[in-house]
């Protein structure tokens, strides 16, 4: 939803009271409600006529900051060589949230993957060990059980860098988040 239309929505008003109250246009208002970012005297007027501080209007508002998202992708590229030794891929992004990134959401998201899909790979690999030890189903496929999970976290991993090395605003997938 459009901040603008949420604030005014919130406020209790119509688009012509905010129009009234404002000084701004019924048009201008509807532009803006549609997606248009206001800008000089107009957001300054919006600002002051909703009670609000003009920088919740920004385009940049809930977007990542540039530090933060630099962070986010060394968090999540330096989980793809670690893939091999499941606790490193896992501390070593935590590490970096910790000190860095802290409250960033996407941080949040990138280390909740890999502890979710690190406890998912052991899983796996448990299940594996119990079909060929207990159950005596030995195959030469039950071995690529967890080589295809390792393959589905490389190609995810790779998928969120190219997200992250984007413009716009950034998502990770799939968005879970343990912390």
């Amino acid at each position: 939803m459009n901040k603008l239309l949420a604030l005014r929505e919130e406020a209790h008003l119509t688009q012509e009271e905010l129009a009234e109250k404002s000084g701004i246009s019924v048009r201008t208002i509807q532009r803006l409600e549609a997606g248009q970012a206001p800008k000089g005297y107009t957001l300054k007027a919006l600002a002051k006529a909703l009670a609000v501080d003009d920088r919740i209007f920004s385009a940049s508002a809930g977007l990542p900051r540039a530090d933060h998202l630099k962070w986010c992708k060394i968090m999540n590229l330096c989980a793809l060589p670690l893939m091999l030794l499941p606790p490193l891929n896992v501390l070593i992004p935590l590490g970096i949230y910790f000190f860095k990134t802290r409250d960033a959401k996407l941080g949040k998201t990138i280390v909740s993957l890999q502890i979710i899909w690190t406890l998912i790979a052991i899983f796996l690999l448990l299940v594996v060990l119990m079909l060929n030890d207990w159950l005596g189903l030995s195959s030469r496929f039950t071995l690529l059980i967890p080589v295809f999970w390792l393959l589905i976290n490389t190609l995810m991993i790779v998928r969120n860098a190219v997200e992250l090395g984007g413009s716009g605003n950034p998502r990770i997938l799939p968005d879970l988040s343990v912390f």
